[in-house]
Order: structure tokens, then C-alpha cells, then sequence
């Protein structure tokens, strides 16, 4: 297989097996989505989804977080860790929000990355699936699997996402990002890798990666 059949198989088994792509984390509108991404930094979806019903009964809107102190958001947030940066963040973007962008979340990846505690990939999902913005957010599953099946050198997310969006046609960009965090947690996983039930890496997965898996 060239590079071109090698990205054309991944994306139709990927369609096959995901044609229709549950979100991760729990929310009700794009405010809950960023507050959840922004939750999910070094956590897991889990975590964060049995944390946000307790946090959105108390406040799912910005006008209500900031009547919250900083120190009311972090005990409600502390098992998701970095309870203390989190914090912060929430209240003070919900203040950013409120005063600078009428109460709405804005709409671009510039505002979004100015508010505190809000990076490239947090801005990427909350585009990507509150607002339908072609993006390609890179999480621990994508870069994993974009260095298995050859499609990136692995280095950094900067460079994943780039090569992403170079292979990928730019209409599938939002629902590949998903189906391969799906895939990543079901069939190629950083642990307990079973090559046999990962059939897109057995089939077109970079040699390296192969003869690793057969040591």
C-alpha cells in the first residue's frame, strides 16, 4: 500500500466501525464543553463526567461561576486534578466571558486561546464540536496512533496535528479526531495492546511498531 491507499483504509474502517460518534464529555452547550475540555487536561473523560454534574448543578453558566470563590470551584474539582490551576482558570475566563464577549463563548481559536487556562487543543475540541469548525485536536490517543500507522514521526502534537491535517481531507477532520480517540481506547491501546484485534495497525502499521509488538 502507498500512503495515499494506507489513509484511505483507516478512514473507511474508521467510518465502518464508528458511523456515528458518541462526544466523550458530558455537556449541554458550549460553555459546559469548555469548562469539561478544560477539566479533561491530564484526567480522564470519566473522571471528569462524574465530576461536571456536580459542578453544573451549582453553576453552568458564567454568571453563576463567578459567584463561586476560586476555592469553591477547586473542592468541587479536586479529583480531576490540578484542582488549583483549574480553578483559576474557570472563574477567570467566566469573567473574560461575561465582560468581553457579551456572555457567549466566542468563536475563534484567538479568543478562545487568550482565555486563562485554555490552550490549542481545548480551543480545537470547543470549535470542532460546539461550533462545527473544522479542527484537529491531538489528545494521547491521536498521537499514538498517528506514529503506529506511519502517519506522523510522533515528536510532538505541534507536528501531529500539521501531518494530520496534511493527510486527512479538511470535511472529516471533526469526526476523524473522535473516531480515533474511539478506536485508540477500544482497539489500540497504550496498554494491554492486542496487535490481532487492532486491525488497522496490523494492516498498514509502520514496521518498527510491528517488529516491537512481535518481541
Amino acid at each position: 500500500m502507498n500512503k495515499a491507499d494506507k489513509v484511505s483504509f483507516a478512514i473507511n474502517t474508521l467510518v465502518e466501525l464508528y458511523p456515528t460518534i458518541p462526544i466523550p464529555l458530558d455537556h449541554k452547550d458550549p460553555y459546559t464543553l469548555l469548562i469539561a475540555v478544560l477539566l479533561s487536561a491530564q484526567s480522564t473523560d470519566v473522571r471528569v463526567n462524574k465530576i461536571t454534574p456536580k459542578l453544573f448543578a451549582k453553576a453552568d453558566n458564567p454568571t453563576d461561576m463567578i459567584k463561586m470563590s476560586v476555592d469553591q470551584i477547586r473542592e468541587i474539582i479536586k479529583p480531576v486534578g490540578l484542582s488549583p490551576m483549574k480553578s483559576k482558570g474557570i472563574h477567570g475566563l467566566s469573567h473574560i466571558i461575561l465582560n468581553e464577549h457579551e456572555g457567549k463563548v466566542p468563536q475563534s481559536f484567538e479568543a478562545l486561546e487568550a482565555l486563562p487556562a485554555v490552550g490549542h487543543k481545548t480551543a480545537s475540541v470547543v470549535m470542532a464540536q460546539a461550533f462545527g469548525v473544522p479542527a484537529f485536536p491531538v489528545d494521547t490517543h491521536i498521537q499514538r496512533l498517528m506514529y503506529r500507522w506511519g502517519f506522523s514521526n510522533g515528536k510532538s502534537v505541534v507536528q501531529t496535528e500539521r501531518d494530520a491535517k496534511r493527510l486527512f481531507p479538511k470535511e472529516k477532520w471533526n469526526d476523524l479526531h473522535l473516531q480515533i480517540i474511539w478506536y485508540g481506547r477500544e482497539y489500540s491501546p497504550a496498554r494491554g495492546w492486542d496487535l490481532s484485534k487492532d486491525i488497522i495497525t496490523k494492516t498498514i502499521g509502520r514496521k518498527s511498531v510491528l517488529k516491537k509488538y512481535d518481541r
